[in-house]
């Protein structure tokens, strides 16, 4: 019903309206229990970093650029407001050592570090493994690589 139709024929406001189509502009989230606030990710991707990368499923990523071995920048389609947001990462490694772990950080000036570079537009990771205990690690290709972005 348009506007104008609803203003002519003065309804009253605190009868119950049906809406049908396409909802923009949600603002809040459910939380399943409890009243903590729920935050989504403002971006993820599942991307097979071997070979040619190739994205799997994204929301909110627009590629995946390959710097070198494990070492990986995600594009956003969107930028983030600014560089104050948070990235979670992981992979899949080889499953005939169990030993191996992945781990990594964002890129900063020359290495993956805590105090790596964040930019609006995207943000560049390094996946390395590591055996268990040795302490040091290789970059290492993924064969699954999850990012997820958080503000």
């Amino acid at each position: 019903m348009a506007i104008d139709k609803i203003q002519s024929e003065s309804i009253n406001l605190s009868d119950t309206f049906a809406f049908t189509g396409t909802t923009t502009g949600v603002t809040s989230l459910s939380t399943a229990s409890g009243s903590a606030p729920s935050y989504s990710a403002r971006a993820w991707v599942n991307f097979n970093g071997t070979g040619t990368v190739a994205i799997r499923a994204n929301g909110n990523v627009s590629s995946i650029t390959d710097n070198g071995q494990g070492d990986y920048t995600v594009n956003f389609a969107t930028a983030m407001a600014d560089i104050n947001y948070m990235v979670a990462f992981g992979g899949a490694t080889d499953s005939s050592n169990a030993r191996r772990i992945g781990h990594g950080g964002v890129k900063s000036a020359g290495s993956f570090d805590a105090s790596g570079s964040y930019a609006t537009g995207s943000v560049r990771i390094g996946y390395c493994i590591g055996d268990s205990g040795s302490g040091n690690g290789e970059m290492f290709d993924s064969k699954n690589v999850d990012v997820a972005v958080f503000r």
